[in-house]
């Protein structure tokens, strides 16, 4: 399944496959350590169920890797969820732990058997799985079980060798399609120390980076830090951002920051696995989607995408597609020819009083705003209009309420319709987005 990848490793033995902040790994030294855990793994049979747990780094790379090539089903857990692992312990069924730590790793068993039928497909065939879990923002996380041939077979294309930050971790399918493609071609995977602007501006002008695959929050972030400005930044060739919409007023800031590289907006689901995408330009918000292996349709101004790297299903609820195979992606989409624009997701759209109000909008022109770090907008219940818009902000030098709100109002009203003008405001010190960098609604 991954033979592919371990002959490109073989071939590129010297050459540089991880970059920490405290050492580097050629892809000698990783290709070694996987043949390691895959005899380490051997006496397990085959299509087990392993966690692996730990933060991303060459243990947890190797782990990973030498599952898969064993037949494995691999259920990566990252020490952001650590408060939900025993939940997830128990509905991944997992057979063994792979627990990484600073000293040793270590094996054990946990005398569970799993006995799903998803699990059981994945045996029969003979093909290595994952099993990633959904954020939960919009409930319980849900379990989605992949069939990792399906999800391989993309990078066996020769694509772009870069050195590439990793921003997204093992447990999110932006992370694993991260390594998968870094791996594939050759590339360098770097890690900075933590995910502060200052840390990954550190790496990137350390190491050189050339693709940093990140979030809209967290651009807004490294914009509002200045690390920008102070670092050499040079080495960027390629900025790609999804798992929540851009801000108009966030990208343009940004392309100005950073002009001698391309943007690229990028769309994926844990569900469905990350699509090819092109913007229509590094400014724009126009994005075609798709690829060989992908369609997409619009029922409703809703986003239905049918993939041939769609998961199998949920360990832990009904399955989630159409009788075509389609799934309902719950994003809300304008479309002008082969493009389309992202709006929002259903559940965050406002209803005022019968007009919709898209959060990202809104969000967007308050950033535009002076003093103004974040800002989050929701819908809250309202007795005769159904809902108002409500904005929770940040700002970077303290400022009276009441005086913002008069500000606000006064900004806002040369941009947006009077409804879509937030009713409520709560200026708040407390961040905004999830560990993922994703606004919090």
């Amino acid at each position: 399944m991954i033979e592919f990848l371990m002959d490109k490793m073989e071939s590129c033995r010297g050459d540089l496959a991880i970059a920490m902040p405290d050492r580097t790994y050629t892809y000698g030294e990783l290709a070694d350590r996987v043949h390691e855990w895959r005899a380490r793994l051997a006496g397990l049979g085959s299509g087990r169920i392993i966690s692996v747990e730990g933060d991303y780094g060459p243990e947890s790379i190797a782990v990973f890797l030498a599952a898969t090539w064993s037949g494995h089903i691999s259920v990566p857990l990252s020490p952001d969820s650590r408060a939900h692992h025993e939940s997830f312990l128990e509905i991944g069924q997992i057979e063994f732990r792979v627990r990484i730590g600073d000293e040793a790793t270590e094996l054990e068993p946990t005398g569970r058997t799993a006995e799903h039928e998803l699990y059981s497909a994945l045996q029969e065939n003979g093909h290595p799985g994952l099993v990633l879990f959904s954020s939960g923002s919009t409930g319980k996380p849900k379990a989605a079980v992949h069939d990792l041939k399906r999800l391989l077979a993309k990078f066996q294309v020769p694509r772009q060798r870069l050195r590439t930050l990793v921003f997204l971790l093992l447990d999110h399918i932006g992370g694993v399609n991260t390594l998968f493609y870094t791996l594939a071609n050759g590339g360098a995977v770097v890690l900075s120390r933590d995910r502060s602007a200052s840390a990954v501006c550190d790496a990137i002008e350390t190491h050189r980076v050339e693709l940093l695959p990140t979030s809209p929050t967290f651009l807004n972030l490294m914009l509002l830090s200045g690390e920008a400005e102070r670092r050499d930044l040079s080495s960027l060739k390629l900025i790609t951002y999804g798992t929540e919409p851009m801000p108009a007023s966030t990208l343009a800031q940004a392309c100005v920051a950073f002009p001698q590289a391309r943007f690229l907006q990028t769309y994926g689901m844990t569900e469905l696995g990350i699509l090819r995408s092109q913007s229509r330009e590094s400014n724009s918000l126009w994005v075609r989607i798709g690829g060989e292996d992908f369609e997409w349709k619009v029922v409703g101004g809703r986003l239905w995408i049918r993939a041939k790297s769609a998961m199998l299903g949920y360990l832990n609820a009904p399955s989630p597609f159409d009788a075509e195979g389609f799934f309902d992606t719950g994003d809300l989409v304008e479309v002008d020819g082969v493009w389309i624009r992202f709006l929002g997701r259903t559940t965050d759209v406002i209803n005022v009083g019968g007009s919709k109000v898209y959060p990202a909008e809104v969000e967007s022109a308050l950033l535009e705003m002076e003093h103004v770090a974040d800002a989050v907008v929701r819908g809250e219940a309202h007795a005769f209009t159904g809902q108002i818009v409500a904005a929770t902000v940040r700002l970077t030098q303290p400022e009276l309420p009441d005086a913002f709100k008069v500000r606000m109002r006064r900004f806002l009203a040369q941009r947006l319709a009077p409804h879509k003008v937030p009713v409520r405001v709560r200026i708040t010190e407390d961040a905004t987005y999830s560990t993922r960098f994703k606004r919090i609604r």
